[in-house]
């Protein structure tokens, strides 16, 4: 709801009256500064780049209608692909020598795994504003991170509930997935879900390549001898790429049904590199064509200035950044509110997170009182399209997120063994 005026002043629909409003302010700050992480070299960058691009879009937009209560904001980027010792010596700076107000860490779960407790202990506000990993909320209490997004439980049980649907009959299953802690844990909860809820499903192989592999060749003649009815993998960015371009260069599409929750990012990339029929999600309800929005001026309006400024349309790190810029706003706003100032402290503005609900470019989010956002899940088929040279996702069903989200002071993989066949009952809003 925030972001809606973001999208205005993008288009260029809003004057730039706010500016000039509260500037005068004496105890209000020069700007409000925001470190952000996000890969900026290394197989990932096609997903962190993106990320950088509607950031900047977000920035600028928002300084142009006046900063967030009159207080312009300023980025400050640290390139996850340096590794971590780098990013956590450069994290450190950002918080004691530029004195940052908030921290936008992670895209990488094994990253946020790493920065949460770094961040508690530097008691600096963390957005974990994409990495997947459940464990951060399951397992410490935390005060000053909290995730502006869903975590892998939502996300993998949707795709979970999606596949059942489209092949309810699947026997066999393989998993191909990069090899450390978001491969390993989406895995997990997909695993813990077929046993428990359809357990005559055999599991044929489990693979695990190295993070940033060139080369999948050995996972894909040992696929091509089994045959499962269904692959599924959660990797993304380029390695996602190499896989699906080396495995349909040896027709593994043709005999197995592919699950891709993370391939929404990389439609536009493999263009007819990706066969019709393949499942495919967006981590959220996120899609430059969303069905509830994509008519929407605002949205689409959004979504073409992205596409002229940048040469592709938004992918979900893209709408994962917005809703981050959307909980920081409406958190400045509900302190300022709260306390009667013209520009909160620090503390005030985490306080404000509690049950802060936001949006930005997709369905509301809200924050759970263990600091987890409520995020919805969008699953669709991949189509050919005569208006894109890249397949586009059709049959989609988009879910609520409280079904299938692990109750708070709940371990997932502990929450999914309680579930019984009313769960697979659920049903998620579909689309033609």
């Amino acid at each position: 709801m925030k972001m809606v005026r973001i999208f205005r002043s993008v288009l260029g629909a809003g004057a730039l009256a706010g500016l000039a409003a509260g500037a005068a302010l004496a105890d209000k700050p020069a700007d409000l500064k925001i470190g952000i992480t996000t890969y900026s070299s290394g197989p990932a960058s096609v997903f962190g780049v993106p990320a950088r691009q509607g950031a900047e879009m977000m920035a600028e937009a928002l300084n142009a209608r006046g900063g967030i209560l009159g207080v312009p904001v300023s980025l400050y980027f640290i390139d996850e692909g340096a590794g971590m010792e780098t990013l956590r010596t450069e994290y450190r700076r950002l918080v004691d020598d530029v004195n940052v107000d908030v921290m936008f860490a992670s895209i990488s779960s094994g990253v946020c795994n790493n920065i949460a407790p770094f961040a508690e202990d530097l008691e600096i506000l963390n957005f974990m504003w994409d990495c997947g990993t459940q464990r951060i909320f399951e397992e410490d209490d935390y005060d000053w991170v909290y995730r502006t997004q869903a975590n892998a439980t939502p996300e993998i049980l949707a795709t979970f509930l999606y596949l059942l649907k489209q092949k309810p009959d699947f026997k066999t299953i393989a998993v191909v997935n990069q090899d450390y802690a978001w491969g390993r844990e989406s895995w997990a909860i997909f695993k813990t879900a077929l046993e428990t809820l359809k357990p005559d499903v055999e599991v044929v192989a489990e693979l695990f390549p190295a993070f940033g592999a060139p080369d999948f060749s050995t996972e894909i003649s040992r696929l091509q001898g089994l045959k499962p009815d269904v692959i599924l993998s959660t990797s993304w960015g380029g390695d996602l790429d190499t896989f699906v371009r080396q495995a349909n260069q040896r027709g593994l599409f043709e005999d197995s049904l592919f699950v891709l929750p993370l391939a929404e990012s990389s439609l536009e990339r493999l263009g007819a590199d990706l066969p019709e029929g393949v499942i495919v999600g967006g981590r959220g309800d996120h899609y430059f064509m969303h069905p509830e929005y994509k008519d929407d001026a605002d949205f689409k309006g959004f979504m073409e200035a992205f596409k002229a400024k940048n040469g592709t349309w938004p992918i979900y790190p893209v709408f994962h950044m917005s809703q981050a810029f959307a909980a920081l706003e409406a958190a400045y706003v509900r302190a300022a509110e709260t306390t009667g100032s013209d520009f909160p402290e620090r503390e005030d503005v985490r306080a404000a997170m509690d049950g802060l609900e936001f949006k930005g470019l997709g369905r509301p989010v809200k924050i759970r009182e263990d600091n987890q956002g409520l995020e919805s899940q969008m699953l669709g088929v991949t189509r050919s399209s005569p208006d894109h040279p890249f397949k586009v996702i059709g049959d989609i069903v988009i879910f609520d997120p409280e079904p299938i989200t692990a109750p708070v002071g709940q371990e997932t993989l502990s929450w999914i063994k309680t579930l019984d066949a009313g769960f697979l009952a659920i049903e998620g809003k579909s689309f033609d």
